[in-house]
C-alpha cells in the first residue's frame, strides 16, 4: 500500500513546493509623502526562492489625451528593496513571504504623480499596480488668518483682548482664547519663566500659529531646571515660528502629536531641543521643522565620552527636517527605540561640531531618506545602529573632518543604501568597526572616500548580503581592503574573489587633484575646520569624473559619459545648507 502512495505523494509535495515559490502579491500601501519623495510598501507572499523583483516607473499626472506627444514621459526609478525578514521590525514582517519597499526621490512639492509597479517572478504570480500619489507641500497659512497680538506680562496680571491697542498680556491669556485660524504675533520681550502646556489645536485647513512679531526677539524662557519649556503632547496643526526657546532641559516636548510646524525658531539647548516620540507610525505624522537653529554647549574637539545634548528626537512617519543649522551637540538628530521612524526626510541641514553622530537613523524601518546635508567636525557622520531592514537611503551628503567614519554601521544594522556621498577625513577613508556584529544588506554606489591611511576600505564586522560596488577611494600603501577577516591587496584581487565586488569594482582617486577648492584631508581631526572649507565639488581633472554607474532617480540628467562619483556632479553649484533667506 505504501509503495502505491509514493507516486501520488511526490507530485503533491513538488506541487506544494512550487506553489510556495510563486509570488502572491498583496495590497500596495502608499506611505506618507514628503516634499520631494513618495514611498510604497508591497507585501508579497510565497516567492520563497526570493527571485521576484519589483520595477518602478513614474510620471507627473497631467490631464492629456491618448497619443498626445506632449504628455509627461514615464521615468524609471530604483526598483523596490526587499528587506531581510529576520532584521525587520516584527510588525512589518510578511508571514510566508517578503515586504518590498522603496522611494521615488527628487520630486516636485505639491504635485500629483502616477506610479506604476511591476512585480516579476520567474515562477509565476507577476502583477502590476498603478497608484496616484501626491507629494506634500510646505505648509502655507491662509490669507484670512485672524491676527491677534501678544506682549510679555512681567507682572503676571494677564488680560487683554488681542487687538493691537489691547494685546493679550502673556502667553496664558492668549492661549486661553486660542481658536483655529488664529495667528498670534508675539512682540519682543521675554515670556513664560515656566512651562507652557499647549492644549488648543487647529485643523488641517485652519491651524493655530504662534509667531514672533518681527519687532525684536520673542523669547520663551523656562527659567532653568530639568522640566519642559513647551509641553505639547498630543497636539496637531499648531505652528511655532520666529521664536527663541531657552531655559529648560527639554525645550519642546510633543509626543503623540501630528502635523506640527516649527519654522525659523532658535533653540538654545541645555539638553534636548525638540522631542516627539512614542506616537508610532500612524499617529505621529507630518511634523515639519525647517530653517531653525539648534545650538548646544558641546565643544570640538570631543573632550569626554558620549554626551546627551541633542537637537531633535523624532519617530513616526511623513516628517521633514530640512534647512536647519545644528552645532555644539552630541547628535543633531538622535534615533530612539521609543516608536520607530519611516517615510521621513532629513535634507539640506548644516551640521557641525557634534561630539557623537552628525545625524542618526537608528531604529528606522522603511523609506527614511537622508540627503544633501553638509556635516563638518563631527565624531561620526551618519549613523544606522541599527536600521530595521530598510531601506534607508543616504545620498549626496558632504562629510568633512569626522573622527571615526562617514557611516556608523553597528548593532547588526540592515538595509542602508549609500549613494553619491563624499567623505574627506584623516585616517581610514571608510572604516566599519562593529566588533563581532553583523553588517547586513548594505548597498553602496558612486561614493567617494578620501583619507590619509590604508587600507582604503576597512571592515572588522561580518559583512552579510552586502553589495559594495562602484565607489571611489584614495590609494594608500599596503592592501586595498580588509573584508570579512580577509585581506585584499588590490581591487583586482577583490574582484576575482567574488566576495567583495562582482561587477564594477572600485576606482582610485588622486586626492591632490580631486577637488576644485584644493581641499585635502586634515592632518589632525582635532583641529576645528571652517564650515566654508567643506566644499567638495570636483575639479575638472578629477579622477572621479564620469566614473559612476547609473542609478535611476538618483543621478538622472548627469553630464558627460557617466555620472560622477561623490555628492556633486561637475559644474553643479553648492546646494543651500542651513536656514534659507526670507522671501
Amino acid at each position: 500500500m505504501r509503495g502505491r502512495l509514493v507516486p501520488l505523494i511526490v507530485p503533491l509535495l513538488l506541487g506544494a513546493a512550487l506553489a510556495q515559490e510563486i509570488a502572491e502579491p498583496g495590497k500596495v500601501r502608499a506611505e506618507p509623502s514628503t516634499f520631494h519623495c513618495l514611498a510604497v510598501r508591497w507585501p508579497v507572499k510565497g516567492d520563497l526562492d526570493q527571485d521576484a523583483t519589483v520595477a518602478v516607473r513614474y510620471r507627473r499626472l497631467v490631464a492629456h489625451q491618448a497619443g498626445d506627444p506632449n504628455a509627461p514621459k514615464w521615468r524609471e526609478a530604483m526598483p523596490l528593496f526587499r528587506p531581510y525578514p529576520a532584521k525587520m521590525s516584527r510588525e512589518n514582517r510578511v508571514p510566508g513571504g517578503s515586504l518590498f519597499a522603496g522611494s521615488i526621490v527628487g520630486l516636485t512639492p505639491g504635485t500629483d504623480y502616477e506610479v506604476a509597479l511591476s512585480l516579476t517572478d520567474p515562477d509565476g504570480g507577476s502583477a502590476t499596480r498603478t497608484l496616484t500619489m501626491r507629494t506634500a507641500a510646505e505648509p502655507a497659512e491662509l490669507a484670512a488668518m485672524r491676527t491677534r497680538h501678544v506682549v510679555p506680562d512681567p507682572g503676571g496680571q494677564g488680560g487683554g483682548t488681542g487687538t493691537r491697542d489691547d494685546p493679550f498680556r502673556g502667553i496664558a491669556s492668549a492661549h486661553a482664547a486660542a481658536k483655529p485660524r488664529d495667528l498670534f504675533l508675539l512682540h519682543k520681550g521675554v515670556y513664560l519663566k515656566g512651562t507652557w502646556k499647549v492644549t488648543k489645536f487647529g485643523t488641517p485647513q485652519e491651524p493655530i500659529i504662534w509667531r514672533g512679531a518681527g519687532d525684536g526677539e520673542a523669547i520663551l524662557d523656562g527659567g532653568g531646571g530639568e522640566g519642559r519649556l513647551i509641553d505639547a503632547n498630543n497636539i496637531h496643526h499648531v505652528w511655532f515660528e520666529d521664536l527663541t526657546l531657552r531655559g529648560r532641559h527639554y525645550l519642546f516636548v510633543g509626543h503623540n502629536g501630528h502635523h506640527v510646524v516649527i519654522r525659523r525658531c532658535r533653540f538654545l539647548i541645555s539638553r534636548v531641543g525638540f522631542t516627539a516620540i512614542n506616537g508610532g507610525y500612524s499617529q505621529s505624522q507630518g511634523t515639519v521643522i525647517t530653517d531653525s537653529t539648534f545650538a548646544g554647549p558641546c565643544t570640538w574637539p570631543r573632550t569626554q565620552g558620549i554626551e546627551s545634548h541633542h537637537g531633535i528626537h523624532i519617530t513616526g512617519s511623513g516628517h521633514v527636517i530640512a534647512y536647519n543649522r545644528f552645532s555644539g551637540l552630541a547628535d543633531a538628530v538622535h534615533g530612539t527605540m521609543h516608536g520607530r521612524l519611516s517615510a521621513s526626510d532629513f535634507h539640506n541641514n548644516e551640521i557641525s561640531e557634534c561630539t557623537d553622530d552628525g545625524l542618526e537613523t537608528d531604529q528606522a524601518d522603511t523609506n527614511v531618506r537622508v540627503f544633501a546635508n553638509r556635516i563638518t567636525n563631527c565624531w561620526e557622520g551618519i549613523s544606522g545602529q541599527p536600521v530595521n531592514g530598510g531601506p534607508v537611503y543616504v545620498f549626496r551628503n558632504a562629510i568633512y573632518n569626522v573622527d571615526y567614519s562617514p557611516f556608523k554601521l553597528h548593532n547588526h544594522t540592515a538595509g542602508m543604501l549609500l549613494f553619491h556621498n563624499t567623505c574627506l577625513k584623516a585616517g581610514y577613508p571608510f572604516h566599519i568597526q562593529p566588533a563581532t556584529e553583523t553588517v547586513n544588506d548594505i548597498v553602496t554606489r558612486n561614493n567617494l572616500f578620501i583619507g590619509t591611511r590604508g587600507p582604503s576600505l576597512r571592515s572588522t564586522g561580518r559583512m552579510t548580503r552586502c553589495d559594495f560596488d562602484g565607489d571611489g577611494y584614495s590609494r594608500h600603501p599596503g592592501p586595498f581592503a580588509l573584508w570579512n577577516r580577509r585581506t585584499y591587496k588590490t581591487v583586482k584581487d577583490a574582484m576575482a574573489s567574488g566576495n567583495l565586488y562582482n561587477e564594477h569594482g572600485a576606482v582610485f582617486v588622486d586626492p591632490a587633484t580631486c577637488f576644485a577648492s584644493g581641499l585635502h584631508a586634515p592632518a589632525d581631526v582635532k583641529v576645528r575646520q571652517p564650515i566654508a572649507a567643506n566644499d567638495l565639488r570636483l575639479a575638472k581633472n578629477s579622477d572621479a569624473i564620469d566614473k559612476g554607474v547609473v542609478l535611476p532617480g538618483f543621478n538622472d540628467g548627469f553630464a558627460g559619459k557617466a555620472p560622477d562619483l561623490g555628492c556633486y556632479e561637475l559644474g553643479q553649484p553648492l546646494p543651500h545648507y542651513g536656514p534659507r533667506p526670507r522671501k
